[in-house]
């Protein structure tokens, strides 16, 4: 892998508690299941940033750090209001007083690699100031969102979240603005329990990920 990247990562998360990690999961999951999922794929998430040789690694957070190992990121805390005014307001902290590009993904793609970080970032160096690159979800949402200045992301704050159009709605957005949007690869994120189980498939057998959803499954397999 390249070490001459400029880009930083930004991860966005919650703290993992129960009752506010990953609420879509129940049902069939107990909220301290879904906690459980969400603190995995944080973990994961975040060894993959560490181990990815970007210039710098941020963590956006919701909550307090708790039993998180934040290790080597710096941490910025989220703004109240809708995720659009979060995710804007995360890119400003991160890229105050830094002209690094920056990549932010968030902690539900446990699945992302180290190398699929670099690719990610190499395409949003390749394309200069005036490009933004964009990695959508099948459900219609997106996973990864690249920008050189904070003000390129700017326009998050006026795009419905958590919809069926938000990706095409992030696109038409960055592009009205005058960016140009690049693709990334399409990664599916959770936010059901069936996406969890398709994303556990996608990791290592011995992530943490992929462990606690064999657990929780077969927990609600015995319940069923």
């Amino acid at each position: 892998m390249t070490a001459s990247l400029r880009t930083q990562v930004l991860v966005i998360t919650k703290a993992p508690v129960p009752g506010r990690s990953k609420t879509r999961l129940t049902p069939p999951c107990t909220p301290d299941e879904a906690a459980g999922i969400a603190a995995a794929a944080v973990a994961d998430t975040l060894d993959a940033v560490r181990a990815a040789p970007v210039a710098g690694r941020v963590v956006a957070l919701d909550g307090e750090p708790g039993a998180l190992d934040l290790a080597g990121f710096a941490v910025v805390p989220q703004v109240e209001g809708d995720l659009g005014t979060r995710l804007a307001a995360a890119f400003a902290d991160a890229m105050s007083g830094s002209a690094a590009p920056t990549l932010l993904i968030g902690m539900d793609t446990p699945q992302v690699t180290p190398e699929l970080l670099v690719r990610c970032a190499e395409r949003l160096e390749a394309g200069g100031p005036g490009t933004a690159v964009l990695g959508t979800a099948p459900d219609g949402g997106w996973w990864a969102l690249g920008v050189h200045r904070a003000d390129g992301a700017a326009v998050l704050a006026d795009v419905p979240m958590s919809r069926e159009d938000t990706a095409a709605r992030t696109r038409e957005a960055l592009e009205a603005s005058g960016l140009a949007v690049l693709e990334l690869p399409e990664l599916t994120d959770i936010d059901h329990f069936p996406d969890a189980l398709a994303v556990a498939a996608h990791c290592p057998a011995d992530s943490r990920t992929a462990r606690v959803v064999a657990a929780v499954a077969a927990a609600v397999e015995g319940r069923a």
